[in-house]
C-alpha cells in the first residue's frame, strides 16, 4: 500500500501541483471546475445504472476500460463543481496500471488543499468518486491476476 512518504504517480502529482500553487483555498475551489472542461463527451447512452457512482448528492457516470494493460477512464456529472472532481481524478488517475490505483488512498486530497475547501457533500462525493474509480481498477486487476495464472 502507497503511504504519505511513497510518490504519488506522475499524473496525480501534476495535478497537485497545480493546486498547490494557488494560494488561496477559495480559489483552489473556483479552479476545480476547469478540470471538467477537459472531460471528453460522455455519450449519452452510457448514462445508465451501472455506470452511475453510488452515493453522490449529484448524478455521476463513471465508465472504464483496459487498454494495453492501462485504465481508461471516463466520467460526467450533472454539477461542474462534482465534474471537476471527476475530471480531477480522471486527468490524475488514467493511463495508470490497474495495480497502481488500487493502491492509493484519498488522503493525496489533502496534497490539492481541496480538503479544506470542499463542503462535507462534496467531500463525500469526491470519496465515492475515488472508490468507485478503485473498484473498477480492483475488477481488471483481478482478471489480470486471473489471466496470469
Amino acid at each position: 500500500m502507497l503511504t504519505a512518504s511513497q510518490p504519488l504517480p506522475a499524473s496525480l502529482e501534476r495535478v497537485a501541483q497545480r493546486f498547490q500553487q494557488i494560494a488561496e483555498s477559495q480559489r483552489r475551489y473556483e479552479y476545480l471546475p476547469s478540470f471538467a472542461k477537459g472531460l471528453p463527451p460522455f455519450p449519452a447512452e452510457q448514462k445508465v445504472a451501472k455506470n452511475k457512482v453510488p452515493g453522490c448528492v449529484s448524478q455521476v457516470y463513471l465508465t472504464a476500460s483496459l487498454q494495453q494493460g492501462k485504465v481508461i477512464f471516463q466520467g460526467d456529472s450533472d454539477s461542474q463543481l462534482t465534474k471537476g472532481l471527476v475530471g480531477l481524478l480522471v486527468k490524475g488517475l488514467n493511463r495508470l496500471a490497474p495495480a497502481a490505483i488500487i493502491q492509493l488512498k484519498p488522503d493525496f486530497i489533502r496534497q490539492t488543499g481541496l480538503d479544506i475547501s470542499l463542503i462535507p457533500s462534496r467531500a463525500n462525493g469526491f470519496y465515492n468518486i475515488f472508490q468507485t474509480i478503485k473498484q473498477k481498477a480492483l475488477v481488471y486487476h483481478l482478471a489480470e491476476a486471473c489471466l496470469a495464472t
